[in-house]
């Protein structure tokens, strides 16, 4: 095909640009037209079947659904699978919005799965936290989203154009922000350049960053149409990306590289097992430190490790094949046929993918805040390109739809596109034309690729690292010679340059942090500690403005949630410029570290940016710490972008007054106002002082429509003590189930015990289990109060009160009950009761726990050891204890060896 010029491109405008039509994009599209923006969606596929989307989900792995689980739990959850290094305001955002974002999709069409009470089916498959929530008819959510891209209003405002791939973004020579993107049609080889008010990558991973072991390029865990894309976009912007030593590391099929699934099948009963059938896996979330677990079985004499489905009854066995061979991977179940293999008969033997990078499902990815805004102006980033450590589908949604609402605010560039830009865009794009015969995109890419395999997976040196850099340095000679002849392998060889760059970053930065954190993810042998004092930064990563790679050490903020283990005190970033190389010739002279610290370190600007000239103004207020008079204007302000400004400005600035003013904000008609002010009191209620007015302001939000504010009212005043009993119990009769468990929290603070009795009747089952582990922390408590509870009719409720006479006390005739309970159908009623069984008479509890550690279902067992454990004093319980040091389970296993 000829090289088409420059000249001849078609230009776009558009209000908002989105580029990538997968999870993050479809829904940043969707809420940029809501918000009345024109949007232009880029697919270099087609956006009906594109993305990881395209096959549809099996799960949502991080719902966090009231009642089954805290958004401040699961923000704890993430930081300590994340070895701490999170900004937790955007994980907070997944875990606040999360819910929401179901039941919007739930209104779209997708389903979820429910039990028979109309309860998200929400499970728990890691040790902590509850937020797995099943989607066995998840294969049409693409198709879904879809559907909604074409409604009527939609595509009033919304053009797709399929088979068109950007390659760079189009940044102003003035001021650096974002203005479109020069790109090119995957099918004609047209040149395409688009001006926009603002763009949102949202292309996915790096999933074509290692090679599979079976030495296809295509045949990788991720989807191998996500190259790096907006990894390499963002990077040449001038953005900043993050975490890009942290690698994306996954189980998987041996052979297939398809995802074994363990979280799918765990609820069902399956798990992961030695050559010896034992359970083996001690983390308690699936990252980094887990992995390292697998890969020591997985090489240790008890390998190789399998997904243990094979005990499984018939019903549980035909509805994962329904799951895994479906919507997860249709060509799963031809696989297992291929082999000879069936679930009912053979164990599904496991190993480990290729590296990737990945925010979504590590934490390697631009660097964004809580509103998905990059550190370009007017550029965002959502998905698994973004650095929101597990962030998973719903996360993606959730940063789509923030970054729409917030890009809406743009309208299209009217400038002129800088040339020099475009002349670049179109080099890379056609320059393999120049050279049809040079060596083909396949041959280059696995060269590559085997590079990143051979010096850049873990475990990592410093030496193999700087072999890759100079590798990769090399083959840029390489890939500018690559030829193609159709637009189809232009395509192709973009990608290998995105590749090449994403490899590059995943070398440089593996090399900078020197140090080894995420388990497997960044082990460096040279460094085989991990080093909180020096190294509790973010590690991040942008081009300078002579085109080299340099790096900054960002301290981590101070946390939302306090975490045991980690305490980030924040502070200024190092400047680290240009990382070394570690000489790897065995004659070579050793180098001197290049990370400056101490007095010599450069502090650099905190991350963000500001359009309107009001938040400006406030912001350069916020730093004379001024009083809640200066604020109050702003406070006020018609723009809600603004008012919520100040709102933050309150809460970091915190004068006098401020506790009153931010209750007054509760009631403000934008709800990005009031969730600042109710995170703001949540962030402050441990220092603001507890006054009437703010009891009063407190007391008059929990009549605001918004459950969120009647929450946080609840909560604060709860923890400021500026509430009681009547007030409320009042807030039982609350519409909102969350606000009735805040509710419940409330009265357990001020030892409400019969209003908390009157709560059992509660309709929703996640008020319930509330109450009776409420009443199981009140001051005095007492078993009479649980009896309704142990007698619900739904297993929870009765395993949860059963679990809170472990505080209560289990006297005579309740221990009874739980002995009884131990022969209960429900495994969640046999854990609860054996937990309650710890604060019986020895007499009683241990003959029935010693008994219950052979309970089929590893939780009970755990509950059982636990319980054991507070009997220890007698022989009887420590010689029971002793049989389960050697239970296949990892949990039961750990805890009975406390008694030793």
């Amino acid at each position: 095909m000829d090289i088409p010029a420059i000249g001849d491109a078609e230009e776009l405008s558009c209000d908002v640009l989105v580029i990538g039509g997968g999870t993050a994009g479809t829904m940043a599209a969707l809420t940029a037209a809501e918000r009345g923006a024109r949007v232009l969606l880029l697919e270099k596929a087609h956006v009906r079947h594109s993305g990881a989307l395209a096959m549809g989900m099996d799960g949502v792995n991080n719902a966090v659904v009231p009642g089954r689980a805290e958004p401040d739990d699961y923000v704890a959850e993430i930081t300590r699978a994340n070895d701490g290094i999170v900004d937790q305001s955007t994980v907070r955002q997944t875990a606040t919005r999360g819910f929401a974002m179901v039941q919007r999709l739930e209104s779209y069409g997708v389903k979820f799965e429910k039990d028979e009470h109309g309860e998200y089916a929400v499970r728990q498959v890691h040790r902590s936290g509850s937020y797995v929530l099943p989607m066995p008819e998840g294969k049409d959510v693409k198709k879904v989203l879809y559907r909604q891209l074409r409604r009527r209003e939609m595509r009033e405002r919304i053009r797709i154009e399929n088979r068109v791939m950007p390659v760079r973004v189009l940044t102003s020579p003035e001021d650096g922000r974002a203005i479109g993107a020069a790109a090119f049609n995957t099918r004609t080889g047209a040149f395409v350049t688009v001006r926009a008010g603002a763009v949102i990558l949202a292309t996915g991973p790096c999933g074509r960053l290692g090679l599979p072991a079976s030495g296809y390029l295509y045949g990788t865990y991720e989807n191998p149409t996500n190259a790096g894309d907006g990894y390499a976009m963002a990077y040449h912007a001038g953005a900043a990306l993050t975490g890009i030593e942290c690698f994306q590391i996954n189980p998987l099929i041996k052979d297939y590289n398809g995802p074994a699934c363990a979280y799918v099948a765990n609820p069902f009963g399956g798990y992961q097992v030695n050559r010896h059938g034992e359970r083996f896996v001690d983390s308690d979330y699936w990252s980094g430190q887990m992995m390292a677990e697998f890969a020591a079985e997985l090489a240790s004499d008890r390998g190789p490790v399998y997904l243990k489905l094979s005990h499984l009854p018939e019903e549980s066995v035909v509805s994962l094949e329904s799951i895994l061979h479906t919507t997860e991977r249709p060509t799963r179940g031809t696989f297992h046929a291929g082999r000879g293999h069936d679930y009912r008969t053979h164990d599904i033997e496991m190993h480990i993918s290729e590296i990737g990078l990945c925010g979504g499902h590590s934490a390697s990815g631009v660097r964004v805040d809580d509103h998905a805004r990059t550190t370009v102006p007017r550029l965002y980033a959502a998905g698994d390109l973004a650095s929101v450590p597990h962030n998973y589908m719903i996360g993606a949604f959730v940063f789509g739809d923030l970054a729409g609402g917030d890009a809406a605010r743009y309208t299209a560039y009217e400038g002129t596109l800088p040339a020099d830009q475009l002349a670049a865009a179109h080099e890379l794009i056609y320059r393999p034309l120049r050279h049809p015969d040079g060596p083909p995109q396949p041959q280059v890419e696995y060269k590559l690729r085997r590079f990143v395999n051979d010096y850049v997976a873990p475990p990592k040196t410093g030496a193999k690292l700087s072999l890759a850099v100079a590798a990769f340095d090399r083959m840029t000679g390489e890939i500018a010679e690559m030829g193609a002849r159709t637009a189809h392998e232009l395509m192709r060889c973009a990608e290998v340059s995105f590749i090449r760059d994403c490899a590059e970053m995943a070398a440089r930065s593996s090399l900078a942090r020197t140090e080894s954190r995420w388990g497997l993810y960044h082990e460096r042998l040279d460094h085989p500690e991990r080093d909180d004092t020096g190294w509790l930064h973010h590690l991040d990563l942008r081009k300078s403005a002579s085109g080299a790679m340099e790096f900054t050490a960002r301290p981590v903020e101070p946390y939302l949630v306090p975490v045991q283990g980690f305490a980030p005190a924040g502070g200024p970033s190092r400047h680290l410029g240009e990382v070394d190389l570690v000489p790897a010739a065995p004659a070579a002279r050793a180098q001197a570290s290049p990370v400056p610290d101490g007095p010599d370190a450069v502090p650099v600007a905190p991350h963000g940016s500001a359009s309107s000239p009001r938040i400006l103004e406030l912001l350069a207020l916020a730093e004379e710490s001024p009083d809640l008079a200066a604020l109050t204007p702003y406070l006020a302000d018609p723009d809600p972008a603004v008012r919520a400004a100040a709102v933050a400005a309150l809460g970091e600035t915190v004068p006098a007054g401020a506790g009153p003013a931010l209750a007054a904000r509760l009631a403000d008609a934008a709800p990005v106002v009031r969730a600042a002010a109710a995170a703001a009191l949540r962030e402050l209620v441990e220092v603001l002082p507890g006054g009437p007015e703010l009891g009063a302001g407190l007391r008059a939000a929990l009549a605001v429509p918004d459950p969120a504010v009647r929450s946080a009212a609840l909560e604060a005043l709860r923890a400021l003590r500026l509430g009681d009993a009547e007030l409320y119990a009042a807030s039982l009769a609350d519409a909102d189930a969350e606000v009735r468990i805040h509710a419940v929290r409330a009265l357990v603070s001020v030892d409400a015990v019969p209003e908390l009795a009157a709560a059992a009747a509660d309709p929703a089952r996640e008020v319930r289990v509330a109450v009776a582990k409420g009443l199981a922390s009140v001051h005095a408590p007492a078993p009479a109060p649980l009896d309704p509870l142990l007698a619900d009719a739904d297993p929870l409720v009765r395993g949860a009160a059963l679990g809170a006479l472990a505080s209560v006390g289990c006297p005579d005739g309740y221990a009874r009950t739980a002995v009884a309970a131990l022969a209960d159908p429900a495994w969640q009623v046999r854990a609860g009761a054996a937990a309650g069984l710890s604060a019986a008479a020895p007499e009683t509890a241990v003959p029935a726990l010693a008994k219950a550690l052979a309970d089929a279902n590893a939780d009970v067992r755990k509950a059982a050891v636990l319980a054991l454990l507070a009997h220890r004093d007698t022989a009887e319980a420590r010689a029971a204890l002793a049989t389960a040091v050697s239970d296949p389970d990892a949990d039961v296993r750990a805890y009975a060896g406390r008694a030793a």
